[in-house]
């Protein structure tokens, strides 16, 4: 497997320096009754994504999170195994796909939006998924990568599940433009370098500095970036 295409874009949070926006005037445009319905993890994601946004803008979606809004689950168990009642906005908000839907609410987007959790493969899916939506003809296609640390009652240790700070990483690739000009192929050497969470900061130092080339090991294969 080999795929070339373009990143025409990319941001992430919390980000690399303090020179952009802050959160406040990134999620300035949404209502306030929205912007209420926002987890810290779906705050992160908005302001990761917006710097890839036009206004009006509508964009095929991939969202990929290892756990998503598992803080906000394990929360609610909580209050049931303490007997309070749990309401259906905030058991609607917690399930894997709430940002995705809270994002297309929010940017008016009604393309097509697709959620993937994906274990072992991390980052990978995403692009796999995304990669598939550019060859069935669509021009552009957003990506998010997003996750926060597991809560304390999970054992992350040593299964390589969990990173220390919650970030998110908003990609926006097409087949042709401007932008830097990549390369993506599965390789045969195996390893682990954990799931998702920990191999969002190998993108992001991949992405921000002049390194040629990402390989991410898996136990069954590897994933590679070649900067072209």
């Amino acid at each position: 497997m080999q795929q070339d295409f373009i990143l025409n874009q990319w941001s992430v949070w919390p980000p690399l320096d303090d020179s952009g926006l802050t959160e406040a005037e990134l999620l300035a445009f949404m209502p306030k009754m929205l912007k209420r319905r926002l987890s810290p993890l779906a705050k992160t994601v908005f302001c990761a994504a917006a710097p890839c946004l036009k206004k009006g803008e509508e964009i095929p979606t991939v969202f990929s999170s290892t756990h998503g809004e598992l803080a906000k689950s394990f929360a609610m168990m909580e209050m049931i195994e303490a007997g309070e009642d749990i309401s259906p906005t905030a058991f609607s908000l917690s399930v894997h796909n709430a940002i995705a839907g809270l994002f297309s609410i929010a940017y008016k987007n009604k393309v097509q939006s697709t959620v993937v959790a994906p274990g072992e493969e991390g980052v990978a899916a995403a692009f796999i998924e995304a990669i598939g939506l550019l060859a069935e003809g669509e021009k552009e296609v957003l990506i998010v990568l997003y996750d926060e640390p597991l809560v304390d009652f999970y054992p992350a240790e040593p299964f390589k599940l969990s990173a220390n700070q919650r970030c998110a990483v908003a990609l926006k690739i097409s087949k042709t433009g401007e932008g830097i000009p990549l390369r993506f192929s599965c390789q045969s050497e195996t390893g682990n370098d954990g799931e998702q969470p920990l191999q969002v900061p190998l993108l992001i130092k991949f992405l921000s500095t002049a390194q040629a080339c990402l390989k991410i090991l898996t136990p069954r294969h590897s994933w590679q970036w070649e900067k072209q």
